[in-house]
């Protein structure tokens, strides 16, 4: 059992983010809850269910040690008594990379548990681009879609 706590769910977001800078597993783990009901979906990638999943992906992801800087923008947090939900938008740079990398869209969900607020959903994926502008003409062979 980790024994940080986080008395609020953004103080589990603040410690995410800061471990995923860090690439500190140790760090990043103890932001995650424990149970084996945890879900983990890296940009493009497939999902990943439960404790070893999710270890081994952060795992192979901090192999390169730190270099990654998040800028996180436009949250909207939505919580209840016992379920926070994070909606941000990740800005990412990354050490020796010539080109800023593509703005990223996570939703982060955290639990809180006797030991605190803990994750237990993270989900990125690329932003979509901007947004056309008010009255710009719509191209219709641009499918619609609802979900």
């Amino acid at each position: 059992m980790s024994a940080k706590i986080f008395p609020t769910a953004q103080d589990a977001e603040n410690a995410f983010y800061e471990a995923l800078e860090r690439s500190d597993l140790d760090a990043m783990m103890a932001v995650w809850s424990e149970d084996e009901e945890i879900v983990c979906i890296h940009p493009a990638g497939n999902r990943l269910a439960g404790q070893a999943q999710v270890r081994e992906a952060w795992r192979q992801m901090f192999v390169g040690g730190p270099g990654m800087r998040v800028q996180i923008g436009q949250q909207v947090v939505v919580t209840g008594m016992m379920v926070a939900v994070h909606s941000v938008h990740e800005s990412i740079t990354v050490a020796g990379e010539q080109r800023p990398r593509p703005p990223m869209v996570a939703t982060n969900v955290y639990l809180r548990t006797p030991s605190g607020w803990r994750m237990i959903v993270h989900h990125a994926s690329p932003a979509p681009g901007e947004p056309p502008a008010a009255g710009a003409p719509v191209d219709p062979s641009t499918p619609k879609i609802l979900h």
